[in-house]
């Protein structure tokens, strides 16, 4: 049997509409011919000539977020508290298991940007692909955000899974959601005018915050989901382990076995 696999994640860089303003990654590059102090700083005499090519070597220096790039939330992000009133878990508690299951991906890239998936259209989706959520399932959300994403409208793209379309989920067995968009929940731009007309606060990261009664993780930042079938495959999306942090960045990737 062969094996296959899909990466699922977007490439960190820098310069591009991948976060709001002031929070991108920044990437500063070292190369060989500038590296040579730093290499031949730790054997007093060594000089660049004895280099092979006169070449130090290749390194990069990074100011992110653990929310920058693709990566996994922890329940900590959305919330001090989790499972009606348990302390959430940092990313470096959530369970492995968590972590890798049966890929199942919900195709919505038919709705409008800000819509805000209910949990009639999670159910719908199911019965169109017919798959019933089993618990371990690790369910990803295609929005239009995915096919746009470094370029300016980003942000402002693609659907959000709201609070019934994530307990609908969650309160099957799921443990771990993603989506292709930069963030789960409907863009801001889009809940900001809503919040405007209604002062309802509870519209506001509604779908982060149905880790309140719940706990489970989620994947922002998805890459290719274009290219996975509804069912069919393992996802493995093991986050970063970093002490007590609100999230962890991963290399997601779709396993066939075929």
């Amino acid at each position: 049997m062969a094996r296959r696999i899909v990466d699922i994640s977007t490439t960190l860089k820098a310069g591009i509409a991948s976060d709001p303003k002031g929070t991108e990654p920044q990437i500063t590059y070292i190369d060989h011919q500038q590296s040579v102090g730093q290499l031949t700083g730790f054997f007093p005499g060594l000089t660049k000539e004895q280099l092979p090519a006169g070449e130090g070597w290749a390194v990069e220096q990074l100011v992110v977020s653990t929310h920058n790039g693709t990566h996994l939330d922890a329940p900590y992000h959305f919330h001090s508290t989790m499972d009606g009133g348990k302390r959430a878990l940092t990313i470096d508690e959530v369970p492995l298991e968590w972590c890798f299951g049966p890929g199942v991906k919900l195709d919505f890239r038919h709705l409008p940007d800000g819509h805000v998936v209910s949990a009639e259209e999670v159910e719908a989706e199911l019965a169109r692909i017919g798959h019933e959520i089993q618990p371990g399932d690790i369910v990803v959300v295609n929005t239009s955000a995915g096919a746009k994403y470094g370029q300016d409208d980003y942000l402002a793209s693609g659907c959000g899974m709201g609070r019934e379309a994530t307990l609908y989920l969650t309160s099957r067995g799921v443990r771990v959601t993603g989506t292709d968009a930069w963030s789960w929940d409907a863009p801001f731009i889009h809940t900001a005018k809503r919040y405007g007309e209604t002062n309802d606060a509870s519209l506001i990261w509604e779908g982060h915050r149905a880790g309140m009664e719940i706990g489970y993780c989620h994947i922002e930042k998805l890459g290719n989901l274009d290219q996975l079938p509804a069912t069919g495959y393992m996802i493995a999306c093991f986050p970063f382990k970093i002490e007590k942090a609100s999230a962890g960045f991963t290399r997601a990737v779709a396993i066939f076995e075929e």
